[in-house]
């Protein structure tokens, strides 16, 4: 019997097995999709299937520079334990160099990494060590020079917090300085031309109801948005914050001694913004108990 491509994609996203995995099981098993899942299983290459529909929502960032180019991805785990271990941390590095030649995740899942894609390989790692795994994300910045930055570094490069930051004129260690400030205030954005208009509208709204509670007329709310809005730009972008080396000058103030022009940032944290679904012990293991 002929094993089609069609074929191969429904065992795989049956069992999470690699592709090639698949259709070795397939051919092995005269093109039976149920015997096939069982010769995976028999193999141990269906693990992955069951821990696909878990959150993983730990893991690691890692951040690399090559000249004035600089990358970022998160890849994630159920466990932080999964994050400290050696061959996890192997993986990661291996693709977030991967990363340096794709524009995207889809890309990077596709990238050759020793001969199978980064996405088999994440498969076969899966069903090694039990958990499951994915990445989520990456993002690229590019500058006449670009500095990186992790905070609570699990080992060199690849940590819980990864910044990227790219300037014009000063020099790394300024650079480094300002990564630093970002780890720790988390910016939303570089400049006020840079923010969401959403984002700032939805601000907007809520201080003018907020405002509104206190009984004042609307020509004296609208002043006081004026002065609430100005202050919500200062604190949610980058240039204007006070700067944590010294408070007493703003980013782009100190940016402007140091005779550099911060151009772009990236900043990303382990587990940003992934809802995590938390059950009681009962739960847990009436859950178990049903396999």
């Amino acid at each position: 019997m002929a094993i089609t491509a069609a074929m191969v994609k429904e065992l795989r996203d049956s069992t999470g097995a690699g592709m090639m995995d698949a259709k070795k099981a397939l051919t092995e098993t005269g093109g039976n999709m149920d015997e096939a899942v069982d010769w995976l299983r028999t193999k141990g290459l269906a693990k992955a299937a069951k821990k696909s529909g878990r959150t993983a929502a730990e893991g690691l960032v890692a951040v690399h520079v090559n000249g004035g180019n600089g990358v970022a991805v998160e890849v994630n785990s159920e466990t932080d334990f999964v994050a400290k271990n050696s061959e996890f941390q192997e993986m990661v590095g291996k693709i977030t160099y991967a990363a340096e030649g794709v524009d995207d995740v889809d890309a990077l899942l596709a990238a050759d990494l020793g001969g199978k894609s980064v996405a088999d390989t994440l498969t076969d790692k899966i069903a090694t060590i039990g958990e499951n795994m994915s990445v989520r994300r990456m993002s690229k910045l590019s500058g006449d020079t670009v500095v990186s930055y992790v905070h609570n570094a699990a080992t060199t490069g690849m940590g819980k917090i990864g910044v990227l930051v790219a300037l014009s004129g000063g020099d790394e260690a300024f650079g480094k300085q300002v990564a630093m400030h970002i780890a720790a205030v988390n910016p939303a954005a570089l400049s006020e031309a840079d923010m969401d208009p959403e984002v700032v509208e939805k601000e907007k709204q809520v201080q003018m109801d907020i405002a509104r509670e206190s009984g004042k007329p609307e020509q004296v709310i609208e002043k006081m948005i004026v002065g609430r809005m100005k202050k919500f730009v200062a604190e949610s972008t980058l240039l204007n914050q006070d700067f944590v080396v010294n408070p007493d000058l703003t980013v782009e103030a100190a940016a402007k001694e140091a005779g550099a022009t911060i151009t772009g940032f990236v900043r990303m944290e382990v587990g940003e913004g992934i809802v995590v679904e938390k059950e009681d012990f009962a739960a847990e293991v009436a859950k178990a108990a049903q396999g």
